[in-house]
């Protein structure tokens, strides 16, 4: 990965007990509960990763990095149920990359992960760019996701929205940055999200998505699924 105009990542990132919190936007980066289960749930299941693994090429998009939790849980479902040869492409925007220290701290906490999480560390770099990570081909691209996903020339068969919550980070889910996830989604394609506040609904019904209410991880009663409808129908 190389970009060397990267974002910095000094946001004042804190630890309680073992679990980063941004300072920015003061909310932790995952579940305080159990922060790996809580993306199996949301996000793998969420966006119903089984189904994608009969695909040759399977393209992930994701708002927010963060600690690379997503992408390690998804790396490790597809080395353990995807036939080889099976390629996974994982493209992410974050406009505060961490470091590759604090990566490494924050993912050591789960050691199913730890060959995921010494991949993604040896191949970072905190400027972005693309790495080959295993059978994945992961993408950073820094900056403000409200100017870079419509720039974006990609096109996604699955979403994580997994920037910080709405009430703290609403920029991250304004209508016209779902508006350009919703073009960038494949017609059957899945976005999926722990938030089922009024104006994530609305910007995912708007950019021509239909939601379902599933029951959500730990202590959120729901989460969202949002299946992307062809142009005609939306």
């Amino acid at each position: 990965m190389t970009a060397p105009d990267a974002q910095d990542s000094e946001q004042e990132l804190r630890w309680e007990n073992g679990v980063p919190v941004s300072g920015l936007f003061d909310d932790p980066y995952y579940s305080r509960e159990n922060g790996l289960a809580e993306t199996r749930h949301v996000f793998l299941e969420g966006c119903r990763l089984d189904r994608m693994i009969t695909q040759r090429r399977t393209a992930i998009a994701e708002l927010g990095f963060g600690t690379g939790l997503n992408f390690c849980a998804t790396l490790a479902f597809w080395q353990q149920n995807a036939p080889p040869g099976l390629i996974l492409d994982y493209t992410s925007f974050e406009l505060y990359p961490m470091r590759g220290e604090e990566i490494d701290r924050a993912l050591a906490v789960w050691p199913e992960l730890s060959p995921q999480r010494a991949a993604l560390v040896a191949a970072w770099r905190h400027g972005g760019g693309t790495a080959e990570v295993g059978p994945a081909r992961l993408t950073l691209i820094t900056g403000d996701a409200r100017e870079s996903v419509p720039a974006w020339e990609g096109m996604a068969d699955a979403w994580y929205l997994d920037g910080f919550a709405p009430s703290r980070n609403p920029q991250m889910w304004e209508p016209g940055l779902l508006a350009a996830v919703g073009r960038a989604t494949r017609p059957g394609g899945i976005a999926a999200t722990y938030s089922v506040a009024g104006a994530v609904r609305r910007g995912l019904e708007q950019a021509g998505f239909t939601l379902e209410r599933l029951p959500g991880y730990g202590r959120k009663r729901e989460m969202l699924r949002a299946v992307r409808m062809p142009p005609d129908r939306a």
